[in-house]
C-alpha cells in the first residue's frame, strides 16, 4: 500500500473574498456551497484534460470497455496553515485501482493486507474451477441427459397413463348410470363395488407404472446427485469464505471522525442493527474524503459530489449533475465520521409544509377532495407528522374517517381523495385497483420534445443502494406506462400532460427523464435532475364513480405553473 501522499490541491481561482461556510455539508441533502462550486469547476477542468486511464467514460466505441460513468467529489479543507484548497475522489476504482494521484487513496487501513485479498480470490477461482470440472464430466454429462431423458418420457407415459384411466372411469360411469334403470338394488350393489375396485386397481397400477420408471432413473440419479452434492459442497464453501472475506475487508475500512474515534464498518452497522453493510461500503467519495482529510489533520470545510460520464442503463444519472451521498452505504458511516463537526441541520427533518395551506375544493357526505399544495406530506412520515391525513383528522374529528385513497408524492401537488368511511374507501379504491379512474398531470420538462404524443413503457423497482429513488430494471421492475401529450413548447422546456396507466413510486418523474423515457427531467426534480423552487408536476383532474350515487364525477386544480 502506497503512503498518504499529499493530495491537498491549493486552489488556483482566487478566493479571497469568499467566506468560509460555518457549519459543514449536511452530505444527504445540500445545496453546494460556493467553495465547492469552484473547486467543482477546477477539477472538472482537469478531469477535461487527457488522462492515461483507460476507464471509458463515454463512448462506447473507444473500446475501452463499456461507457460508464462515475461519482467523483471534492472537499473544501483548510491545513494548518489556515490555508484553503480542496481533495479530491472517486468512487470505487479506476482502471482496477483506487489510488492515483492527485485524488485521495482508499480509506482502508495503511497496512491493509492486498496479498490475502488476492490468496482469498486466488482460492475462489481454485473452488470455482472445481466446480466447473465436475460440470464437465464425461460421466456426469451423460448421467445427466439420460436423466432428464428419461424424466421426460415418464412424464409423457404417465400423462398417457392418466388420460387412460380417466377414460376408463367414465365408461365405468356411464355403465353404471345406464344399467341402474334395469339392475335390481343387489346387482346394483355388486356392480358398484366391482367399479370400485376396478378404480383401485388403476390406481395401484398407476402407483406401480410411476414406481417401475423411477426405477429406471435411479441408476442415473445417483449418479447425477454424488456429483451435485459435490458441487454444492464447494459452492457454499466458497460462499462462506467470500462472507467471511467480505467481513475481514469491512474491518480494515477503520474510519476516523473529527474527534479522532475510529470505528470499522461492520462495527458501524452492526451497532445500528443495519445487517451486512451493502458491498464496497467504504468506497464512495465522501468517506474516502473525510478518511484522508482527518488523517492528514485537515479541517473539513464543505463537500460536494458530481457525476462524470454516461449514466448507467438503470439510473439516471446527468454528467456534471450534483448528488447526495448514497443512503445505504453512505448514510451509516458519516453518522460516525461527521461526529465533531459542527453539521447542517438535516433539512429532511425541517416540515416543508410548515404555513402551506390545505384546500379542501370539494367535500359531501361520502369523499373530500384535497388540493395538496408542493413540499407537503400525504401522510405522516417517521419524523414529520404534518400532512393531508393529520390536517383532514383535525378538521373531521368526529367522523370514522377521512381515509385517503391514494397519495401523491410530497414534492408533487394537486388532488387527493380522501372518503368518510371505510365502506366508501374500498368502494372508490377498487377502481383504483381495476384501474378505471381517470388520472391526469400537468408536468414543464426541461427539454424541447419532437413527439407530440406517445407511450413510455419502462419497469421500475426501487434503488435498494439509495431509497427512494427508482431504478429502470427489465428483470425485477414492475410494469411502469405513461401516456403522453405535449401542451406548448418554451424555448427550452416543454408542457406536457401525463396520463398515468400504472401507479409506481416516482413512474411519472423516472419516465420523463430517463434516456429511454423522454430524456427531459421535470423541471425542479432533485433527485431525477436539477432543484429548483419547486417540483414542477401537478395531479390537475381526476374521474370516478362516487360511492353513493353510482355517477361519474369528476374534479379539477388548475396547475400553479
Amino acid at each position: 500500500m502506497p503512503s498518504l501522499e499529499n493530495c491537498f490541491t491549493p486552489f488556483k481561482t482566487d478566493i479571497s473574498g469568499i467566506s468560509i461556510p460555518e457549519k459543514f455539508t449536511f452530505p444527504i441533502f445540500y445545496e453546494p456551497h460556493e467553495l465547492s462550486l469552484i473547486a467543482t469547476r477546477e477539477l472538472q477542468e482537469y478531469l477535461e484534460q487527457p488522462q492515461n486511464w483507460q476507464h471509458n467514460f463515454w463512448n462506447e466505441k473507444t473500446g475501452a470497455g463499456e461507457a460508464a460513468g462515475k461519482m467523483f467529489g471534492v472537499l473544501v479543507v483548510q491545513n494548518e496553515k489556515g490555508e484553503l484548497g480542496y481533495l479530491s475522489a472517486f468512487s470505487g476504482q479506476i482502471d482496477g485501482t483506487m489510488d492515483i494521484h492527485p485524488f485521495v487513496p482508499a480509506a482502508y487501513v495503511e497496512d491493509f493486507d492486498k496479498s490475502y485479498c488476492d490468496g482469498q480470490f486466488k482460492e475462489f477461482t481454485k473452488l470455482s474451477h472445481q466446480v466447473t470440472t465436475l460440470e464437465q464430466t464425461p460421466e456426469y454429462i451423460t448421467a445427466l441427459n439420460h436423466l432428464q431423458k428419461l424424466k421426460e418420457e415418464a412424464l409423457i407415459l404417465l400423462e398417457t397413463q392418466r388420460k387412460k384411466h380417466k377414460l376408463q372411469s367414465r365408461e365405468l360411469k356411464a355403465q353404471l348410470k345406464q344399467s341402474s334403470k334395469t339392475l335390481d338394488e343387489q346387482e346394483l350393489k355388486q356392480l358398484k363395488a366391482l367399479q370400485h375396485q376396478q378404480h383401485l386397481n388403476q390406481k395401484f397400477l398407476y402407483r406401480e407404472y410411476e414406481i417401475y420408471l423411477l426405477e429406471k432413473q435411479q441408476p442415473f440419479q445417483v449418479i447425477v446427485d454424488q456429483y451435485q452434492s459435490q458441487m454444492e459442497a464447494l459452492t457454499t464453501q466458497r460462499r462462506q469464505q467470500s462472507l467471511d472475506l467480505q467481513d475481514w475487508i469491512f474491518k480494515q475500512y477503520d474510519l476516523l471522525n473529527a474527534n479522532g474515534e475510529r470505528k470499522n464498518v461492520l462495527e458501524i452497522f452492526n451497532e445500528l442493527n443495519l445487517g451486512a453493510p451493502p458491498a464496497s461500503t467504504g468506497d464512495c467519495a465522501a468517506p474516502k474524503l473525510l478518511q484522508y482529510a482527518f488523517a492528514k489533520a485537515l479541517k473539513p470545510i464543505a463537500l460536494a459530489e458530481f457525476w462524470w460520464g454516461k449514466s448507467s442503463k438503470s439510473q439516471i444519472r446527468k454528467h456534471k449533475q450534483f448528488y447526495p451521498a448514497c443512503r445505504s452505504k453512505c448514510e451509516p458511516i458519516l453518522g460516525h465520521m461527521l461526529q465533531g463537526l459542527d453539521v447542517e441541520d438535516n433539512p429532511l427533518l425541517i416540515n416543508p409544509g410548515l404555513n402551506k395551506t390545505m384546500e379542501v375544493i370539494y367535500e359531501d357526505e361520502a369523499i373530500i377532495i384535497v388540493n395538496k399544495p408542493e413540499e407537503f406530506l400525504s401522510v405522516p412520515g417517521k419524523t414529520i407528522k404534518d400532512s393531508v391525513y393529520s390536517r383532514l383528522k383535525e378538521l373531521y374529528p368526529d367522523a370514522t374517517g377521512p381515509i385517503l385513497v391514494h397519495r401523491l408524492d410530497m414534492s408533487t401537488s394537486g388532488i387527493l381523495v380522501a372518503t368518510k368511511n371505510l365502506e366508501y374507501y374500498h368502494f372508490i379504491q377498487e377502481q383504483f385497483i381495476n384501474r378505471t379512474i381517470s388520472k391526469r398531470y400537468v408536468a414543464l420538462l426541461s427539454g424541447v420534445l419532437e413527439n407530440n404524443e406517445g407511450m413510455i413503457e419502462l419497469p421500475l423497482r426501487v434503488d435498494l443502494d439509495n431509497r427512494p429513488t427508482q431504478l429502470v430494471c427489465y428483470e425485477y421492475g414492475k410494469s411502469a406506462r405513461t401516456k403522453y401529450q405535449v401542451l406548448e413548447r418554451r424555448e427550452k422546456e416543454t408542457l406536457v400532460h401525463f396520463y398515468p396507466i400504472t401507479g409506481r413510486t416516482h413512474q411519472l418523474r423516472v419516465h420523463a427523464a430517463h434516456a429511454s423515457g423522454l430524456n427531459a427531467p421535470i423541471v425542479g426534480d432533485d433527485l431525477y435532475g436539477t432543484a429548483t423552487n419547486r417540483l414542477h408536476l401537478h395531479a390537475e383532474f381526476i374521474k370516478f364513480i362516487h360511492p353513493i350515487t353510482h355517477k361519474a364525477v369528476s374534479f379539477k386544480a388548475p396547475a400553479p405553473f
